[in-house]
C-alpha cells in the first residue's frame, strides 16, 4: 500500500511483543518480522509477513541469516533526500520506519557454569545488532526500540499522530548502549579466553578472598606492566598503579631518584634519594647496608620506608629507577608484598624473586606509558567518568604565590623548601581525600588520609610526625634489644615508646612491650616535659594540604610539628584569619592554586 508505514521486527525477549504488534497493526503500519518472532505474532493472529517478502531470499544457515539484505538494511538507512530516493526507486526499495530488535542473551549464556566456546559462539548476534545500529544511526527518520519497557510510552505518542524527535533520540542512545554493552561482554568473554597475560590478567581475588573472579585487562593494546614474580591481587595493583605515578612524578619534578611504601591506596611514605646522615641511617634500620651511600635509590626507599615504619609494614613499594643490589638487599629483609619499578638489576631481580619462597610480587612497568585522558570507574553499578588528575607540581611554578609574612613577603623561597612542598603535594595528590602531609629532609614524615575532618588529617600527619622526631632521641638510638628480636617487633616497641603508648605497669600488656629489650634496659618512658622540650627542635617543616585550611586550628597545630612553610589552595571563608594565624607564627604560606582531592 504506498504511503505504508513499515516496521521489522525481530526480538528475543519477547515481553510485550504482542501488544506492540496490535497496536502498530491499528495504525496500519505493515510488520515484517524474522524467524521466531514472525511465528508468535502469526500465531496470534495479527497480520505480519516474513522479511522474505522483501528480500526474496529465505533465511539460511540455520537462522543465521535473516535481516542482512539490501532491501533491509537500504530501506532503514535510506535519508529524505533526493539521491536516495533514487537509489531505492532504481533497487525497488521501500523505507522501514520502526525497527524493534533486542539481542541473544550472551551474558546469560556465559554465566552459566561450563559453557563451551562453541555454545558461546552460538550466542554471538549479528542480524540485531546491525539492524540496531543502522536503524539508531538513522534516527532523524527512524524509531529504534531495543527495550520492551519503551513499548507502552512508544504506542502511546503513536496513538497521539507521530514519534517525536526527543523519543527517537532516546530510543537510539538505549540501542547504541545495548549493542555496546554487548560487544563488551562478547569481547569481555573472548579476552578471557583468547588474550595472554600482556592484555588479561586473572587476579587471586578481588579486595577480599569471596570478591572472585577478578581481573586486570586493557581494552585496547596490552597491559603496562609485566609479572617478574609472584602473582598480583586486586589490591597489590591498586596500590603498584597509584605508588607509581607518584615516584614518576617526583623523579621528574625533582630530578633524583624516587621512592614511595603504599599500603590501602595510600603512601605510608614517599621521598627522594638525598644522602642519609649516620643517625638516620640508624633510625631507619639501614646503617648496615652496604653501598648506601653510592644509591640513590636506596636512599629514597629508607627514607620511604623509615617515615612510618608502623604503616608500612606490608608494603607495596614504587621506585622510580632501575633497582639495584642495595635496594633490593633493603627490600629483601622487610615485611612486604611486592615492588614496582621500571627495570632491576639481575642480581637485584633474583634476591627479590626469593623473598616469601618465591611469591614475592615483582612488577615491571612500562615507564613510557601514559594513560588516557580519560578515566572511568563503576561504582555500584554506576559509570562514572573525569578527566584524570594530570596537574602538573613543579617547584619553580607551583609554589610561586607567597602569601606570608605580609609585611615583607619572601619571594624566593629556600631550595630545600621547595624540595618539601613538592614531596609533600605530590604526596597528597596521591593520597586517598582529605589529606595532609608534613615533610622534610626530602621525604614524607607525617600524613594524614582519609578523614573527614581537614583538622584531624593536620594531627593525625602531625602525631606522626612527632613520632619519627621522637625516633632521633638518644633513649631511642640507644635502645638495647634482647637478642633475636625480629624488626617488627623493634618497630611496634619504638612506635609505643616514641608515641607515648607505652603500657601501664602490672599489665600483662606492660610484660609483652617489655619481652624486647635486654634485661635491665627498659628504656624509661618519655615524660610530657620531656616530649615538649625534644619537639621544640623540629623545625623547617614543610606541609601541604589537598584543599585549603577551614580553620586556623590547622596552622596551629602544624605550627607545633615544626611547620615552616605550608602550602595549601585557598577559598575558605576564614583565608583570611588563616593567613593571619600563619604570619603572627612566622610560618610562609603559599597559595597552591589547585585542590588535589583523591578518591
Amino acid at each position: 500500500m504506498a504511503g505504508q508505514k513499515i516496521a521489522i521486527l525481530s526480538v528475543y525477549d519477547k515481553t510485550g511483543l504482542l501488544d506492540l504488534a496490535r497496536g502498530l497493526v491499528k495504525h496500519n503500519v505493515r510488520l515484517l518480522a524474522s524467524g521466531g518472532t514472525a511465528r508468535m505474532i502469526r500465531e496470534a493472529g495479527i497480520p505480519v509477513e516474513d522479511v522474505s517478502a522483501i528480500t526474496n531470499a529465505p533465511e539460511m544457515l540455520g537462522g543465521r541469516v535473516k535481516t542482512l539484505h539490501p532491501a533491509v538494511h537500504g530501506g532503514i538507512l535510506a535519508r529524505s533526500i533526493e539521491s536516495d530516493e533514487k537509489d531505492l526507486a532504481a533497487n525497488k526499495i521501500e523505507k522501514v520506519d520502526f525497527v524493534v530488535c533486542n539481542l541473544y542473551p550472551f551474558k546469560d549464556t556465559v554465566a552459566k557454569p561450563d559453557v563451551t566456546i562453541e555454545q558461546a559462539v552460538e550466542e554471538i548476534d549479528i542480524g540485531g545488532v546491525t539492524l540496531l545500529r543502522a536503524a539508531a544511526k538513522n534516527h532523524a527518520r527512524v524509531t529504534v526500540l531495543s527495550d520492551p519497557a519503551d513499548y507502552p510510552a512508544f504506542l502511546k505518542e503513536l496513538e497521539q499522530g507521530a514519534i517525536s524527535e526527543a523519543a527517537r533520540k532516546a530510543y537510539a542512545l538505549k540501542a547504541f548502549e545495548h549493542t555496546a554493552d554487548y560487544d563488551t561482554a562478547i569481547s569481555g568473554y573472548f579476552r578471557k579466553e583468547y588474550a595472554d597475560g600482556t592484555q588479561h590478567m586473572t587476579l587471586r581475588y578481588g579486595t577480599n578472598p569471596h570478591q572472585k573472579p577478578a581481573a586486570a585487562f586493557m581494552l585496547q593494546g596490552n597491559l603496562p606492566f609485566k609479572v617478574l614474580g609472584g602473582a598480583p591481587g586486586y589490591v597489590n595493583l591498586l596500590d603498584s598503579l597509584n605508588a607509581w605515578p607518584l615516584v614518576k612524578e617526583l623523579k621528574q619534578a625533582l630530578g633524583l631518584p624516587a621512592a614511595a611504601s603504599f599500603k590501602h591506596v595510600s603512601p605510608a611514605g614517599a621521598a627522594i634519594g638525598v644522602p642519609l646522615t649516620e643517625t638516620e641511617k640508624r633510625v631507619y634500620m639501614v646503617d648496615d647496608i652496604e653501598g648506601i651511600e653510592s644509591s640513590g635509590l636506596a636512599q629514597a626507599y629508607a627514607r620511604a620506608r623509615g617515615a612510618d615504619r608502623m604503616s608500612s609494614f606490608g608494603d607495596v613499594i614504587a621506585l622510580s629507577d632501575r633497582v639495584d643490589v642495595t635496594t633490593a638487599k633493603i627490600i629483601s629483609r622487610e615485611v612486604s608484598d611486592g615492588v614496582i619499578a621500571p627495570d632491576y638489576d639481575p642480581e637485584a631481580l633474583e634476591i627479590l624473586r626469593k623473598k616469601k619462597g618465591g611469591k614475592y610480587l615483582v612488577l615491571q612497568i612500562d615507564e613510557s606509558y601514559e594513560p588516557p585522558v580519560m578515566e572511568t570507574r563503576t561504582l555500584y553499578g554506576v559509570q562514572l567518568q573525569q578527566r584524570r588528575n594530570d596537574a602538573v607540581i613543579r617547584p619553580d611554578t607551583t609554589f610561586a604565590n607567597v602569601r606570608t609574612p605580609r609585611a615583607n613577603p619572601q619571594k624566593d623561597l629556600p631550595e630545600s623548601a621547595l624540595r618539601d612542598l613538592t614531596v609533600a603535594t605530590i604526596a597528597v595528590k596521591y593520597t586517598q581525600s582529605n589529606s595532609v602531609c608534613y615533610a622534610v629532609n626530602g621525604q614524607v614524615i607525617g600524613l594524614g588520609a582519609g578523614q573527614q575532618s581537614r583538622i584531624h588529617c593536620t594531627r593525625l600527619a602531625g602525631d606522626k610526625a612527632d613520632n619519627w622526631w621522637m625516633r632521633f632521641h638518644e633513649r631511642t638510638l640507644s635502645i638495647q634489644w634482647k637478642p633475636g628480636v625480629k624488626r617488627a617487633d623493634k618497630s611496634n616497641a619504638i612506635d609505643m615508646l616514641c608515641s607515648g603508648q607505652v603500657p601501664p605497669r602490672n599489665e600483662v600488656e606492660r610484660a609483652d612491650y617489655e619481652r624486647v629489650f635486654a634485661e635491665g634496659h627498659v628504656p624509661k618512658p618519655f615524660t610530657a616535659e620531656e616530649r615538649e622540650e625534644w619537639l621544640s627542635k623540629l623545625s623547617g617543616v614543610a606541609v601541604s594540604s589537598d584543599a585549603f585550611f577551614p580553620f586556623v586550628d590547622n596552622v596551629f597545630r602544624a605550627h607545633r610539628s615544626g611547620a615552616k612553610y605550608i602550602a595549601a589552595p585557598t577559598g575558605s571563608q576564614n583565608d583570611e584569619l588563616v593567613l593571619d594565624a600563619a604570619d603572627k607564627l612566622g610560618i610562609t604560606f603559599i597559595e597552591q592554586g589547585t585542590r588535589l582531592f583523591h578518591h
